[in-house]
């Protein structure tokens, strides 16, 4: 389960388009700051979007790809196949070439259950690195829940009751519990429609001995969530993906006057319309399926268990009626690359998020070193993004180092000397808003030990913490220490970075601009802390070293 935590998704206005995508004309004066393509690399289709972010706060779509690929058809978990892996290649590389040519300033690339759990996975990353000059992150189930929350809270109209958001995929399903600006629950459950289809569909028509098997699975799967969250008072899902919007599209085509066509952002429809397609449509042989108003062919095989899906989770948590959000994964990498990039513009026009607005009202007032913190920040939440699950730490421990990351230098402002000891009794001093004493040791201890002597007994302060705190500060300080390494120049020499985890050993290779001899020196000799937390040797080197 997920602590229930605030997010940052409130911290960007809702400007998505809800059109089709073209050039977008700036509001007013605002000015254009970056435009970047976001890549969701799914079970079943790639989708990538290019979009501006504008200084107001504001962001637009530019463009949008769609490519079906069918990356698990031997079934989730299975290795991909050859065939599988071209097709990928191919649409990566028409969407590199998209936004080559639309001139995208970076592109990230996030990769779900397909590939993160690919036995070969690692090898199409790399193939997808070497052929198509793109880097791709295979992203945990609850990084992928949080990035679909923020891309729904900011897509369509929640208010202030906590709702069910639901995001059905091939491989899984995240499950988030939130409000328009928060969240208190996020999860990620093994039971997408390509999973589910694999497990138990072998006949055409769907038997009802199938029927009561996929769903005793998905009870059995949502069980202890049901326990956890109960039933939400204001009965309301939301449904991104495209099992929603398929159901929604043949839900509209029976209704008078309805024509089955794109499903727009926000539509509803109730428990009462689902059912009744449910029990008209469930038992159809293909041929008769094929011929309902509002199904492509495309999603004729895996709408069958997408509609058993949301039939449970309709009837599990009292779920009166569904809205659609068309926006969702794609849309929370930008915001939170945005987020990221741009800490500045994370007011909201809603409510504001006082932790981040006291982390950076520090920094301003430090005069802190802006591109190296947020070079440095970077680099240490894609560690964190490959190694948390090997140090086993959580979620929450990311927004803590993401946040010890951008303070690490502001003890810069008292003096180079000691600056690391400085920083340390600022940030403990520094009154911020939103954090718990815990959490703020934390960050402060982190920020600390980014240099120099690693976590000592004779440390006071750092003696003075409870054992849990004091194992989360030598797992996060091992990686904001590694990562501070490779800015050792300060100048951002470190492009790109690939890193690799085994039983034995942690391998970070990276790509630079220029000469990377100071980046892998620095990294290098402030490493031995990782390996201890780790209990793996660190390998560092050059792309040009390993190839």
């Amino acid at each position: 389960m997920f602590t229930p935590t605030r997010t940052n998704s409130s911290s960007l206005q809702n400007a998505f388009l809800n059109s089709h995508p073209s050039e977008p004309v700036p509001n007013g004066s605002s000015k254009r700051l970056k435009r970047i393509t976001a890549i969701d690399l799914g079970t079943n289709s790639f989708h990538a979007i290019i979009a501006d972010l504008y200084d107001d706060g504001h962001f637009e779509i530019v463009d949008a790809l769609k490519e079906m690929v069918i990356m698990a058809e031997k079934g989730v978990g299975k290795k991909l196949t050859p065939g599988a892996m071209e097709r990928g290649i191919a649409a990566l590389r028409k969407f590199y070439n998209l936004s080559e040519g639309r001139q995208s300033e970076a592109i990230i690339a996030y990769a779900t259950s397909a590939v993160r759990e690919a036995t070969n996975g690692g090898e199409f990353i790399q193939r997808v690195i070497d052929e198509v000059g793109l880097k791709i992150n295979a992203i945990s189930g609850l990084m992928e829940a949080e990035l679909i929350a923020y891309g729904v809270q900011h897509g369509v109209t929640i208010g202030s009751t906590p709702v069910l958001m639901a995001d059905i995929g091939g491989g899984s399903v995240e499950f988030i519990v939130g409000t328009q600006d928060t969240t208190s629950y996020l999860t990620s459950k093994k039971i997408g429609v390509a999973r589910l289809a694999a497990m138990f569909l072998e006949n055409d028509p769907i038997t009802p001995t199938e029927v009561e098997a996929i769903q005793e699975y998905i009870e059995k799967t949502l069980d202890p969530m049901q326990q956890q969250i109960g039933r939400l008072p204001s009965g309301l899902m939301i449904g991104s993906s495209g099992t929603y919007q398929t159901i929604a599209a043949m839900i509209d085509a029976r209704r008078p006057n309805g024509h089955g066509g794109v499903i727009t952002n926000e539509f509803e429809f109730t428990w009462t319309e689902f059912k009744a397609l449910f029990d008209e449509f469930l038992y159809l042989p293909k041929k008769k399926r094929l011929k309902v108003q509002g199904l492509e062919e495309k999603r004729s095989e895996l709408i069958l268990p997408g509609m058993i899906l949301v039939h449970s989770i309709m009837r599990i948590f009292n779920v009166e009626r569904v809205k659609i959000s068309t926006q969702a994964l794609r849309e929370g990498i930008l915001i939170r690359y945005f987020q990221k990039m741009y800490p500045k513009l994370t007011m909201s026009p809603v409510t504001e998020d006082p932790r981040r607005d006291s982390i950076m009202e520090l920094v301003v007032k430090c005069n802190w070193h802006e591109s190296h913190s947020m070079q440095v920040c970077n680099l240490a939440l894609e560690l964190f993004d490959k190694l948390h699950e090997v140090l086993g730490l959580e979620e929450t421990d990311r927004e803590l180092l993401e946040y010890a990351a951008i303070l690490h230098d502001i003890g810069y402002h008292i003096s180079h000397r000691k600056h690391h000891i400085h920083a340390l009794y600022l940030i403990l001093n520094a009154d911020l808003r939103g954090f718990s004493e815990s959490e703020i040791q934390v960050m402060a201890h982190v920020a600390r030990y980014h240099r120099r002597s690693t976590p000592k007994k004779r440390h006071e302060l750092y003696e003075a913490l409870e054992k849990p705190v004091k194992k989360r500060v030598q797992k996060l300080s091992a990686i904001l220490r590694v990562a501070d390494g490779l800015d050792r120049s300060h100048y951002q020499n470190v492009e790109a970075m690939n890193v690799g985890v085994n039983d034995k050993e942690i391998t970070i290779t990276i790509q630079t601009t220029s000469d990377p001899e100071l980046e892998l020196w620095g990294a290098r000799r402030k490493s031995f802390l990782l390996e201890r937390v780790s209990k793996r040797s660190v390998l560092i080197e050059a792309e040009s070293e390993h190839s």
